[in-house]
């Protein structure tokens, strides 16, 4: 046997598949933790968009309040009836003589339609909530 052969017997290179699965098995642990984390990061940074809605449309109504003696529809205070990245659907109830109420629903389908917090809403009166199942006050303003 050369001297080359024997140099490679004493210091094996590579692998066993046992430290393979080894680090598969830790990396499988770790994923379990960041995934779901990962997921609600993402739904409460796309929830923004709706509180960031409904905040401009209340100062808008109390600015067309102050023109015109009444809260205006969304098209009258130049609104659309979906938020700004369309994660959400907007909806304005009220007389609109003397308040409003403003609801703000996850898309059907879209990315939010999982998203604990259903509704979110404001009135005239700054009262800021949300509908939805919650147990740890995530969908809290």
């Amino acid at each position: 046997m050369s001297a080359r052969c024997r140099r490679f017997d004493r210091h094996p290179r590579g692998f066993t598949l046992i430290e393979l699965m080894v680090v598969v098995a830790i990396i499988a642990v770790l994923s379990a933790f960041a995934v779901p984390s990962y997921v609600r990061y993402g739904l409460r940074a796309r929830r923004a968009d709706a509180h960031q809605a409904l905040l401009s449309i209340a100062m808008a109504q109390e600015r067309y309040y102050a023109a015109n003696n009444r809260y205006g529809s969304l098209s009258e205070i130049g609104f659309k009836s979906t938020t700004e990245k369309g994660y959400y659907r907007l909806e304005l109830q009220g007389t609109l003589k003397d308040w409003f109420h403003v609801d703000a629903r996850p898309v059907q389908n879209g990315p939010q339609a999982k998203d604990d917090c259903r509704v979110i809403n404001i009135n005239n009166l700054g009262q800021k909530r949300f509908e939805g199942h919650t147990t740890n006050g995530s969908c809290l303003w």
